[in-house]
């Protein structure tokens, strides 16, 4: 490596350690991340050409493998430090919650349903499962449909709640448009949820869409 990007870099961790991720653009931070995957070559190229392409840095980290190799440049070393990356977020974010009262810890259960499900390409449906003290024991997985579209269970949903011993849940979708406006599919599949609960002593606390360009609460629209 020559010596002006050998001292690049070292300006570029420099400034990171100062400054934190506020002292670099975007494409900065991806490159101290590729340079993990490419030790001795110019990283910064390939760092623009990706948020470029995906549209910015949480694009870039949470793409799909397949569609990060459409990527000149982009082989198995880079795509597991970006995997390894976004794993780490989203279990930084779980850390925050787990086994704590979530209703009152708000903003980091947001955080924590954003890192998991704001960029994905395809809708998912997930149940937060609460115990009496509304404390999260579960985050399952319970759908995954398409771009706009995930079938939904409400008998399967409470009968795993009372599997797990669950008071309450709450219920997650994301919504990969962008928009987090809830459908009328959406209220009508909560109404479901609530009264098959309501039977079983199983309180449904929000519904809530995570998009990337934010959130919604059915609980803070009053339709729950």
């Amino acid at each position: 490596m020559t010596d002006h990007k050998a001292g690049h870099r070292e300006r570029l961790k420099a400034r990171f350690r100062k400054g934190g991720v506020d002292a670099l653009a975007d494409y900065e931070l991806l490159e101290l991340l590729l340079m993990t995957a490419i030790p001795r070559r110019d990283v910064k190229p390939l760092a623009k050409d990706l948020i470029k392409h995906f549209g910015s840095y949480a694009e870039v980290i949470s793409a799909p493998p397949e569609r990060l190799l459409e990527i000149s440049g982009v082989g198995e070393n880079v795509i597991t430090v970006l995997k390894l990356t976004e794993a780490s977020a989203q279990k930084l974010a779980q850390g925050l919650i787990l086994d704590k009262p979530v209703l009152s810890n708000w903003q980091a259960l947001i955080n924590y349903c954003s890192a998991q499900m704001a960029y994905k390409k395809k809708e998912q449906f997930r149940v937060l499962f609460l115990d009496r003290q509304n404390r999260l024991i579960s985050d399952e997985k319970m759908q995954e449909g398409t771009i706009d579209h995930t079938p939904v269970y409400p008998r399967e949903i409470i009968k795993r709640a009372l599997e797990l011993g669950s008071t309450a849940i709450i219920i997650v979708h994301n919504h990969p448009s962008g928009d987090p406006t809830p459908s009328r599919e959406d209220i009508e599949m909560t109404r479901k949820i609530m009264e098959a609960g309501n039977q079983l002593g199983v309180l449904l606390h929000d519904h809530l869409i995570i998009s990337k360009s934010g959130h919604n609460s059915f609980k803070t629209m009053d339709l729950i």
